[in-house]
């Protein structure tokens, strides 16, 4: 590649589009830059207005700290207008889209997007969510417990676990009906901690009334589980959170209830027999299911614990959030004023083999979501490319598994967290850097700019081990994984007790469930100073929320990321590879010369010295990796 390439940039900021959430009818200029120097004798800007290809000269609006910028206007007369841009040399014409420099002629998949209209949640972008599980976070009221022997869940009793500290136990020990206490007058009295360290926003894991520690096999979702506090708790949390200038989200299925949902009540263990579907045919609820006449039901993945809620019943959506009273729209409202949703298995929601309504619904529930508040978060359960559905008026943003939990965890050597599922494929080893830039940015460079700062970047979380508990996962690695996770457009999310360094193990979904380790000193902890660190500066710099991503680096196990903003850049180099090496490292791509100190962010000293006019060389240590901050000329 010809170095000056390594400069173009455009992206979807503010400081590459006038307004990045322009209106129909409006006029934006669009920048594109690339070294002075660079070999280019007209910079074109390529666009479909009106589905017919046009092509516009872009002229030089500026010659600024060694690069030159072009500048064209497009005309919003559409909510979507896509583009893209060809540089023309002496020689070779070469097309710059969101993915990649080409010299051939680039299909749309990758062009640049601007959206109209588009009710982006603002406050994502600079957002460090702290993902919890209620029921192993903190016990606030002791008169609330789960007791022993209480009730039973499918034929199996509750088990109150009196000592905190102990392990969480495996399913077929306790099938998931061992409870601790946890609840949300504890995480309410914890808000100073999370404040403290740098939380803005929190997700919680499902808070409504059910009987097993995760409740996703709800009761009833118009009420708070009584054992968390009731909805009086809920509404005295969000308020506080709201008074603390933090955020906050909860988590639904929607997709299917638990057999003994009042709606459904299978065996009437927690409701009289004459409520529900299941034992009523003539009950309004019998149009919410799949049940026949035998009385026979589908259940989400065949699985007769999860009946599948059936989105032809009109009176159903309503229920769920057309009306004005609905699920999403209680909640939504005061006193409980949550910020958004995370959607439960959002990736097979309302699809089965007898019906196939995803695409119908979930336009019309995100619509119903923003009427309430458009400022509110729309997070979905997906592990692969859904790129179909992070468009504008659908999802804000998956759970990234995809763009980012699955890739930070392969290049540190673990299988793929979906493709170990599958026997064969169990032996999927270690990628390469290389293959970490191109899994970023298939999944990113996919959608518009916009959707790229609501990404919501996890590394853990409740549906996968600890990275931090593998025994294989060289721990100095870890470090480099948190820092790209926090280098990635988006929210960073943090799986409570990771900064506790929590214990637990990876053979096992209780494994990743254990209780918050209150008793540790925990702010001793190299991790909690890690998150404290990258959440607090996140905070402080915008190029760490706002600004620019460009991807310095990418050759062997050794990765660069750079976000720049203004006059300031973080770049990160992450190593994985089993010896130290010296990499050529173009700062000047990003308008730095060098870092502002011998030593990085974290006090690791820097071996850096001028290659060129446009690079440094960088000693890399094996294993290490660096976050370390540059003035821009």
């Amino acid at each position: 590649m010809e170095t000056w390439l390594e400069s173009v940039h455009s992206d979807g900021t503010a400081a590459f589009v006038s307004n990045p959430s322009p209106q129909i009818g409006e006029t934006v200029t669009i920048r594109i830059r690339m070294y002075e120097d660079a070999p280019v004798k007209c910079v074109i800007l390529r666009s479909m207005p009106n589905g017919m290809e046009r092509l516009d000269d872009m002229h030089i609006s500026k010659i600024e700290n060694g690069f030159v910028y072009y500048e064209a206007t497009l005309f919003m007369n559409e909510k979507r207008i896509q583009y893209h841009f060809y540089l023309v040399c002496e020689n070779a014409v070469y097309f710059y889209t969101q993915r990649e420099i080409t010299t051939y002629l680039p299909d749309h998949t990758y062009d640049f997007v601007l959206l109209s209209d588009y009710q982006q949640p603002d406050w994502v972008k600079d957002a460090v969510f702290y993902q919890i599980f209620p029921e192993r976070f903190c016990n606030g009221d002791p008169s609330n417990d789960v007791r022993s022997g209480e009730y039973r869940q499918n034929g199996y009793p509750t088990i109150q676990m009196r000592d905190w500290n102990q392990p969480a136990l495996r399913y077929e020990q306790a099938h998931c009906l061992d409870f601790f206490g946890g609840d949300l007058q504890g995480i309410q009295q914890k808000i100073p901690y999370l404040k403290e360290l740098g939380i803005t926003a929190l997700y919680l894991n499902p808070i409504f009334y059910a009987p097993s520690s995760h409740k996703y096999d709800c009761l009833d979702y118009f009420h708070v589980d009584p054992h968390f506090g009731g909805d009086e708790a809920l509404a005295a949390l969000s308020a506080a959170l709201h008074e603390n200038g933090m955020k906050l989200i909860l988590d639904i299925s929607i997709n299917h209830t638990g057999i003994a949902h009042k709606w459904f009540n299978r065996d009437g263990d927690w409701f009289d027999k004459k409520v529900g579907a299941y034992n009523n045919p003539d009950a309004v609820e019998r149009k919410y299911y799949f049940i026949e006449e035998d009385n026979s039901y589908h259940g989400w993945f065949n699985v007769d614990t999860m009946p599948t809620l059936n989105y032809t019943s009109e009176e159903l959506r309503d229920i769920i959030y057309r009306n004005e009273d609905s699920v999403l729209k209680k909640w939504l409202k005061p006193p409980y004023s949550i910020d958004g949703w995370r959607f439960d298995v959002a990736d097979t929601f309302a699809r089965n083999d007898r019906i196939q309504l995803a695409d119908e619904l979930w336009p019309r529930i995100c619509e119903s979501i923003k009427s309430v508040n458009p400022q509110a978060y729309i997070l979905a359960e997906h592990w692969g490319d859904c790129a179909a559905y992070l468009q504008g008026g659908t999802w804000d943003s998956p759970m990234n598994y995809y763009g980012c939990g699955r890739v930070i965890r392969q290049f540190l050597g673990e299988p793929d967290l979906f493709m170990q599922k599958h026997p064969a494929l169990r032996s999927t080893g270690k990628i390469t850097a290389q293959d970490v830039k191109n899994r970023i940015l298939q999944h990113l460079a996919k959608l518009p700019y916009v959707i790229w700062e609501n990404q919501f970047n996890l590394i853990d979380s409740h549906d996968t081990s600890r990275l931090h508990n593998n025994p294989k996962v060289n721990l100095e690695e870890y470090r480099g994984a948190v820092i790209f996770q926090f280098m990635l457009p988006g929210a960073a999310s943090i799986y409570y007790g990771d900064e506790a360094e929590i214990d637990g193990y990876i053979d096992s979904m209780e494994g990743c469930r254990f209780p918050m380790p209150w008793e540790k000193d925990i702010e001793g902890c190299q991790s909690y100073h890690l998150i404290k660190t990258l959440a607090h500066l996140k905070a402080q710099h915008p190029a760490l929320s706002r600004g620019s991503m460009k991807i310095l680096y990418a050759e062997g196990n050794i990765l660069s990321i750079a976000r720049f903003w203004e006059q300031e850049a973080f770049i990160c180099v992450i190593s994985t590879e089993d010896e130290n090496r010296v990499i050529r490292l173009p700062l000047g791509a990003v308008g730095a010369v060098s870092p502002c100190e011998d030593c990085d962010v974290f006090g690791r000293l820097l071996t850096v010295t001028q290659s060129d006019e446009h690079s440094v060389t960088m000693e890399v240590k094996a294993h290490q990796s660096y976050f370390f901050r540059c003035d821009i000329m």
